[in-house]
C-alpha cells in the first residue's frame, strides 16, 4: 500500500505530519468521475449543488485530527458533510438559514428507532379518508391541480398527528421529496408551470408512499435494521449561520468541511419554494436572509462581491473561536458571475479568512459534472470549482 493510500484511508490521520496530509490532499483525485453519489441516506431527497459525498469523506479521513471533536459545516444543506462525518465515528455540527435543508439533515442523521412502515399505512389510510382544509398558499391553483391540492392537504394531516416526533420528521421529508414531481413545475431546476398527466388523489398518496418505503430501505442500508442508540451526535440548528455564538455549538470543533452559497449563483429557496409552503415553513423570509440568493443582485442598493467577503469573514470569525488548535477549515468554491463580470470567490475567501488568522495551506481543483442544474441558466456553465484548506 502506498503512502497516500494509506493515509486517504486511514481513521485517524493525527500521527502523520501536517504537510504530509496536505501533499496526500493535492495528489489525489478529487474528480470522483465513477463515483455513486446516491447511495443510502444521500439519496433521500433532491437538493441543489450538494456535495458528493466523497468530498468531505475524503477531507475528513485526511485532515481531522482524530480526537473527539467536531466537523462543522455552517452551511450545511442537506447534511452530506454530516452524514459522512458521523460514518466515520466523529461529532458533527451543522447549521443553515434554510428550514427544509436543516429538517432534511436532521432526518438524515437521525433515523428512527422504530420502523417508519406501520406509520406510513396509518397515514395513507387517514388521508384517504379525510378531506383537510387546503392551506393559504400563493397562486396554489397554478402550480397544483385540485386533486392533487387535496391529496396533500390530506397527507399534511395526517403526519402531523404521528406522535414519535423522529417518524413524523421523517415522513415530513417524504412527503416534501415527491411535492415538485406532483406539482405543474417542469423539473427540480426548471421553474415553469407546464401541462402534466392529471393525477387523482390516489397517485398522489400512491408517490409518498413509494418515497416512504425508500426512506426506510436507505435508513436500512445507511444504519442497519437495528438503528443502533450510539450513533456519534450530530447538532442541526435551523439558523442564519451570520448570527450564531459559539456558544451555542456544541462542543470542540476539529475541522470544518463546508460549501458556502455564491453569490449570484443557486436560488435555494426558490428550488424548495413549495416544498417549504407545504410543510408550513417560511420561503420568503429564507429568500430575504440568504447569502447569494439572485434577487440581491438586482435591486436597489444591490449586494455586490465586497458583501460576500465580509459575509464570509463573519463566518471565520465563528469558526476561528470554536476551532481547536491546530484545527483546518477547508472550503469548495466555484465562481460567479455579477452583472457580467467574473468574480474569484476563492480571493474573497482567502481575504476575509486573513482577517481572522488564516491562512490558505493548500488549494486543488475538481471538474463538476455537466449534469449539474440551476435555476440561474449562467452557472449552468460552471464546470470547476476550487477546494481550499485554511489554517492558522
Amino acid at each position: 500500500m502506498t503512502k497516500q493510500r494509506s493515509l486517504l484511508g486511514a481513521g485517524r490521520p493525527r500521527a502523520a505530519p501536517l504537510e504530509e496530509r496536505l501533499e496526500a490532499l493535492r495528489a489525489a483525485d478529487w474528480n470522483f468521475r465513477a463515483a455513486k453519489t446516491q447511495k443510502g441516506v444521500h439519496r433521500i431527497h433532491p437538493y441543489p449543488a450538494k456535495f458528493i459525498p466523497h468530498i468531505p469523506r475524503r477531507l475528513i479521513e485526511l485532515l481531522h485530527p482524530g480526537d473527539g471533536s467536531a466537523v462543522l459545516d455552517p452551511f450545511c444543506g442537506s447534511g452530506t458533510a454530516l452524514v459522512e462525518a458521523q460514518a466515520l465515528g466523529y461529532p458533527a455540527i451543522g447549521i443553515d438559514l434554510n428550514p427544509l435543508a436543516a429538517l432534511i439533515a436532521r432526518v438524515k442523521t437521525h433515523p428512527p428507532g422504530v420502523s417508519l412502515l406501520p406509520s406510513v399505512a396509518g397515514v395513507v389510510a387517514r388521508a384517504r379518508r379525510t378531506v383537510d382544509k387546503v392551506p393559504p398558499i400563493p397562486r396554489l391553483d397554478h402550480w397544483f391541480e385540485p386533486a392533487v391540492q387535496e391529496a396533500l392537504s390530506a397527507l399534511v394531516g395526517a403526519i402531523e398527528v404521528v406522535p414519535d416526533a423522529r417518524v413524523r420528521e421523517a415522513l415530513q421529508v417524504a412527503l416534501s421529496s415527491i411535492i415538485v414531481r406532483v406539482s405543474n413545475q417542469e423539473s427540480d431546476t426548471r421553474y415553469a408551470a407546464i401541462q402534466k398527466p392529471a393525477l387523482g388523489k390516489e397517485s398522489v398518496l400512491d408517490a409518498f408512499r413509494r418515497a416512504a418505503e425508500d426512506l426506510e430501505r436507505a435508513f436500512i442500508e445507511q444504519y442497519g435494521s437495528s438503528r443502533p442508540g450510539d450513533l456519534r451526535d450530530v447538532q442541526v440548528l435551523a439558523r442564519d449561520t451570520l448570527h450564531v455564538k459559539p456558544g451555542e455549538l456544541k462542543g470542540p470543533v476539529g475541522m470544518a468541511v463546508t460549501s458556502p452559497p455564491y453569490p449570484n449563483a443557486y436560488e435555494y429557496w426558490l428550488y424548495h419554494k413549495y416544498r417549504m409552503y407545504w410543510l408550513g415553513m417560511d420561503p420568503i423570509t429564507v429568500r430575504e436572509q440568504e447569502i447569494g440568493a439572485r434577487p440581491h443582485f438586482f435591486k436597489k442598493n444591490a449586494h455586490t462581491a465586497e458583501d460576500f467577503g465580509r459575509q464570509m469573514s463573519t463566518v471565520f470569525a465563528l469558526i476561528s473561536r470554536v476551532l481547536v488548535p491546530g484545527g483546518l477549515a477547508c472550503f469548495v468554491v466555484g465562481r460567479s458571475i455579477i452583472r457580467g463580470r467574473e468574480v474569484d470567490n476563492g480571493a474573497l475567501l482567502a481575504q476575509a479568512a486573513s482577517k481572522h488568522g488564516f491562512r490558505a495551506l493548500a488549494d486543488v481543483v475538481r471538474a463538476i459534472p455537466g449534469t449539474r442544474k440551476a435555476f440561474n441558466p449562467v452557472h449552468g456553465t460552471i464546470t470547476r470549482e476550487t477546494i481550499v484548506v485554511f489554517g492558522r
